[in-house]
């Protein structure tokens, strides 16, 4: 008689469990966005609407006034683009300094900055505001874009990622009279792209879902990104008044991040052995 794995059956259950409870209030927001307005405030809790309508993302798509959605998802793209590029190039030279480079105090000055990185970020917002003001950068996209470069998070991934790759191939680029820079660019970067893969992905979605530094860096409608412009949205759409639009705004702002992760999940699990770059 075959045994059974009570074990693998439990760990089944419980991580259906957890799907559920992940995606059913999931499909319940996207069904609502596809639900008359009557039909959102006269019925209970339905999973699937009775009638799908989509006058809730027309009228969305057209209010390009108080609500300009498309123009609060370019804002984001543009920002979460140029965040994440400018992020992989600080944080692989940052890595390489780190990792490569002997300098008196690397190592003290390393553990210090990552152990000041478990402070709250909270406790930034008003240091980093007033270098926003002073800057100039109130209501630009620099106040979203340059803050959070140099991620400690992400610099101890890649440091830790060039510490697993063989100093010979420093050695011998050396011998053939390669300097500093050009070993980072020709041997080290090639090797590093799974590690820079999840920082970007991380980078990406970080800058898109942020929410409470945009809330307090943007006043002006039209240069919102898409999360300060949901908040704008509940005085707009909420109290029952418009909330199958409220929930068509919000599934428009997670469609990138989803695409996303779609297409680049190899990607992504590639990158999880931090060692996957490097050939034995």
């Amino acid at each position: 008689m075959k045994k059974v794995d009570l074990s693998k059956y439990i760990a089944y259950t419980f991580l259906i469990a957890v799907c559920l409870i992940w995606i059913v209030p999931v499909i319940f927001g996207i069904s609502t966005s596809f639900r008359s307005q009557t039909e959102v405030v006269s019925s209970g809790f339905r999973l699937l609407p009775v009638n799908w309508v989509v006058e809730n993302y027309v009228a969305i798509l057209e209010n390009s006034s108080t609500a300009p959605i498309l123009r609060w998802l370019m804002n984001s793209l543009f920002i979460a683009t140029m965040h994440t590029i400018l992020v992989i190039v600080v944080i692989s030279i940052t890595g390489y300094g780190y990792s490569r480079l002997q300098f008196k105090g690397r190592d003290a000055l390393f553990f210090t900055l990552l152990g000041i990185s478990f402070f709250p970020a909270v406790v930034n917002l008003i240091p980093s505001y007033k270098i926003i003001d002073a800057l100039g950068w109130v209501n630009t996209a620099w106040a979203m874009i340059i803050p959070g470069l140099a991620g400690m998070g992400n610099i101890f991934l890649v440091r830790q990622f060039m510490r697993g790759i063989p100093k010979e191939l420093d050695e011998s680029a050396r011998v053939d009279g390669a300097g500093d820079f050009r070993i980072y660019y020709s041997v080290i970067l090639p090797l590093i792209k799974p590690v820079l893969i999840v920082c970007g992905l991380f980078s990406f979605t970080g800058s898109w879902n942020d929410f409470l530094w945009p809330v307090i860096v943007y006043t002006d409608v039209d240069k919102m990104p898409v999360t300060a412009g949901l908040l704008l949205l509940q005085d707009i759409y909420g109290n029952y008044r418009m909330i199958g639009q409220l929930m068509g705004s919000a599934i428009l702002a997670i469609i990138p991040t989803l695409l996303l992760f779609i297409f680049a999940q190899k990607y992504f699990v590639q990158s999880i052995n931090l060692n996957s770059g490097i050939k034995g």
